[in-house]
């Protein structure tokens, strides 16, 4: 079998903090200084009022909202949407499962992309 690696996520202003963040262990998230809700994907303006946004830490928690393993690759892979325990619903990939399952408890893992770049990715604890 083959090694799956990440693309490079694209550098831009907005995800500077969040990459230093990611470099040290840390993963962020943004939350509205307006109406208080926190959102997936980071930036600078709020998706529901489009106020200011402000970077927080997050947990690293979740579970798994919807999955789907691409067994027609090589290496098969999952992807998945994980509803993180602050709220938001990302897109993301799960890593190391066995027993993945709708409702299942993950915890992040940073994976390397490409450049070296950590990317979030979830596994099962």
């Amino acid at each position: 079998m083959g090694e799956s690696v990440l693309p490079s996520p694209e550098a831009s202003p907005e995800s500077e903090v969040f990459v230093a963040a990611a470099r040290e262990g840390r993963f962020l998230i943004r939350r509205c200084t307006a109406c208080g809700k926190p959102h997936w994907y980071p930036r600078a303006l709020c998706p529901f009022c489009f106020g200011s946004t402000v970077w927080e830490q997050a947990s690293g928690r979740g579970t798994i909202y919807s999955l789907s393993t691409m067994r027609r690759v090589d290496p098969p892979y999952t992807i998945a949407y994980v509803a993180l325990e602050e709220g938001p619903i990302m897109m993301t990939n799960l890593v190391d499962g066995d027993a993945l399952a709708i409702g299942a408890p993950v915890t992040l893992v940073w994976v390397a992309a490409a450049d070296g770049t950590p990317v979030p990715c979830f596994r099962q604890p």
